[in-house]
């Protein structure tokens, strides 16, 4: 016991919990790429697609043969090779049977396998499963000695690495995939291209990769749909392997009695479904976000039909269908990620090229190692055939050493020089064969594989014919599919920018917009508001508020330096207290709106607490992210106090210390960005106040209650941008404001 005690004790290792973590947490992500997540570039799956192709070519489910339940595949795939959830596996297998989600499935299921809809498969007891044409082509010389076998997980079998994939699954049929820290997104593209670029690669593997696009044109989806990209947004996607895609549906417009005109979506993006995409439409008539529409309706069969009939004849098509591009699913972004599992098993980011040359370098390894498969295979066949030949030769002599030696196998062999197998196939002979016909038979035999045996050596040994033979692959490859090339997706080029417009599916009218002192913000209908009736939060009261339509933007500067836009129709309305402005907008919860504006078109003065500013443009500072933009940069804990409307030629500025600086607006700068210049210097304290004045009218400023003070002679403040400033007259507010 004690020495029990003693090794355990020698083994312990002393370790922090986050170091153990780290590592533990460090192969498991290591196991989800490498394992699970990233396809292998060569073909293109991973490994529980690779498992569930092979399991069905060992239960021989092959094209010609008949279907077997599906739950039988995954039991014997979950069982032998893949040791985790069948509802994992299955999934798998249904999408490999989907003609909506691949453009040449792998899988041909027989039941009830999902749809566009996005309703669910059957479950695995009622459907049905065999590998289609193009699995049996991925699967095409495994028993050949084309790649090489791992043993499963339990070391009971044994399993492929990967496929020889004789056909270029990872580009035609695409893959996704979310690992730890990296993810894969693969759409997929069309076989004729595919394969032609292939063939230009063999024939020159050094070619640009504009060379090569001028074939691929982008991604060919199986449910259709038109990419709007320019080729130079196409190109650098292809060349980076990351980008995206824009991708909308298709449509047409048919036309009715007495000029009346609906419009068809034939063609839907890839991967949306089609009934998320009616419910949408339904919903936003419903709540009369699209008053221009007055109905939807699915009139799908085999072939998708969606009908959005327009309120009145008197519409534009385009415009209105711009509407729905923007607010539904009818048009989205298809991501471009070639992250692939490399020949090293590596994660790697590749470009399309890459992609290329590793899956036809792949099939020029597995043409080797089949032919050399072959070639052995011949060379013993010829060994037993000799043998055979030695026999019709000295068929008494054999006969007798058969008959009367003690051991035949060892005096054939001494007697006639042969080999231990030769002796074997000769003992092993049925004397129904040592016929004269047999023996021509025979010797026929022997020159067709001989001629075979030639033809293998010089493929194997002459680089050119083992790209020629990949090339002639390639072209039986799309002569097979020829009926089934033809591109499904169309190809836009023309740059089309989405264009705005809010009077389709929203309503027109007079909103004040009413910005409390605590941030919460809300609508009001009308203009001519009694601000003493609007209610707010115990302890809140009126910051802000500025009147607008229903379909303009509101425009919202912080005092984190961040201009805000919104449109003012995604307000919250009514008579409540509106909604938190953090709520709406991202990074504003901590800030404080200082100035509210919808204009496109005015010059604004940026002001912060160290005394620094500049001019902006407001046609610079519109963003549509909620995070808003920043335009005013700051430092430490500075602040942004003024945002002004320029409609003077003079700046008066004051600091906390009350000093007064009055000067030129034309010297302060106009950027676009930054933390502008120093407006007014202080050596002790910051910005009080700024205001924007004609010199004309002079200061004013609010003295008590109800008292305004005007001072027209200015002459004691002004002074050049960057000043001190000097003391204010009596009477000025304290701490020091303008207004």
């Amino acid at each position: 016991m004690i020495d029990d005690k003693t090794d355990i004790k020698d083994k312990q290792v002393r370790s922090t919990f986050s170091e153990e973590l780290s590592k533990r947490f460090l192969q498991y992500a290591l196991s989800t790429i490498t394992s699970r997540s990233l396809p292998d570039v060569r073909d293109g799956l991973k490994p529980v697609h690779r498992r569930l192709l092979y399991a069905m070519s060992l239960l021989n489910l092959t094209p010609e043969k008949g279907f077997k339940k599906s739950a039988r595949v995954v039991g014997d795939v979950m069982g032998k090779f893949h040791p985790h959830g069948d509802a994992a596996i299955y999934d798998s297998m249904v999408r490999m049977a989907q003609e909506f989600s691949m453009n040449y499935t792998l899988v041909e299921g027989q039941g009830n396998f999902g749809n566009i809809d996005g309703d669910n498969a059957a479950a695995m007891r009622y459907t049905e499963a065999r590998l289609s044409k193009v699995a049996s082509l991925m699967l095409q010389g495994i028993n050949e000695n084309a790649i090489d076998f791992r043993d499963t997980y339990d070391g009971d079998g044994i399993e492929p690495i990967l496929l020889p994939s004789g056909f270029p699954n990872l580009l035609v049929n695409g893959a996704q995939g979310i690992a730890v820290g990296m993810a894969c997104s693969i759409p997929p593209h069309n076989l004729f291209e595919i394969c032609e670029a292939a063939k230009l690669l063999i024939e020159n593997r050094k070619i640009e990769i504009n060379e090569i696009l001028k074939i691929i044109k982008g991604p060919d989806f199986p449910t259709g749909g038109t990419i709007l990209e320019s080729q130079s947004s196409i190109q650098e996607t292809y060349k980076n392997g990351k980008g995206s895609f824009r991708l909308r549906a298709n449509w047409v417009i048919e036309k009715k009695a007495a000029g009346k005109w609906q419009i068809c979506v034939n063609e839907i993006p890839f991967q949306m479904q089609k009934s998320r995409i009616i419910e949408k439409l339904a919903d936003l008539i419903s709540e009369k976000k699209l008053i221009l529409v007055s109905d939807v309706r699915d009139e799908s069969s085999d072939e998708i039909r969606i009908i959005i009939e327009p309120k009145t004849k008197n519409l534009n098509p385009d415009e209105l269908m711009d509407t729905l591009f923007r607010q539904t699913d009818l048009e989205t972004r298809v991501q471009l990620n070639l992250n692939v599992l490399d020949e090293q098993g590596k994660p790697k980011i590749m470009t399309v090229k890459e992609a290329l040359i590793s899956w036809i370098d792949h099939r020029r390894t597995i043409l080797k190692r089949v032919s050399l498969y072959n070639l052995d295979k011949i060379n013993r066949r010829l060994e037993v055939l000799d043998s055979y030949l030695i026999v019709y030769l000295n068929l008494n002599k054999v006969i007798k050493i058969i008959r009367e030696d003690k051991d035949p196998k060892q005096n054939l062999m001494l007697k006639f020089k042969l080999s231990e197998m030769q002796a074997v196939s000769i003992l092993d002979m049925k004397l129904r064969n040592l016929r004269k016909l047999e023996e021509r038979e025979i010797i026929l035999e022997k020159e067709n594989l001989l001629m075979e045996k030639l033809s293998l050596e010089k493929l194997l040994n002459s680089q050119a014919k083992q790209w020629k033979e990949i090339k002639k692959q390639i072209d039986d490859l799309k002569n097979k599919f020829n009926d089934e090339i033809i591109r499904k997706t169309k190809i836009n080029n023309t740059i089309i920018e989405i264009k705005e417009n809010i009077s389709l599916n929203v309503e027109n009218e007079p909103v004040t917009v009413v910005l409390s002192k605590k941030g919460w913000i809300k609508t009001i209908k009308g203009h001519n508001i009694d601000f003493g009736k609007i209610n707010f939060k115990e302890g809140d009261d009126l910051n802000l508020y500025l009147s607008l339509n229903s379909i303009d933007k509101l425009l919202i500067f912080a005092t984190n330096g961040k201009f805000y836009s919104i449109p003012v129709y995604k307000l919250p309305s009514g008579r409540g207290f509106g909604e938190p402005l953090s709520i709406i907008l991202d990074d504003i919860s901590d800030a404080k709106a200082l100035y509210l504006s919808n204009s496109k078109d005015e010059k604004l003065l940026l002001v912060s607490s160290d005394g620094r500013g500049f001019i902006v443009d407001s046609k610079e500072i519109s963003s549509k992210r909620k995070s808003g933009k920043q335009i005013l940069n700051l430092k430490g804990d500075n602040q942004a106090i003024a945002c002004l409307h320029v409609n003077g030629d003079m700046l008066a500025i004051v600091g906390e210390n009350r000093k007064i600086l009055i000067f030129n607006i034309h010297d302060i700068p106009k950027l676009n960005k930054g933390q502008g210049v120093i407006l007014q210097r202080y050596n002790d304290g910051q910005c009080a106040d700024a205001k924007i004045i004609d010199s004309n009218s002079g200061l004013f400023w609010r003295q008590g209650k109800d008292r305004i003070r005007t001072e027209k002679n200015l002459i004691t403040w002004i002074g050049k941008r960057g000043g001190t400033g000097k003391m204010p007259p009596r009477g000025f507010p304290n701490p020091p404001k303008f207004t």
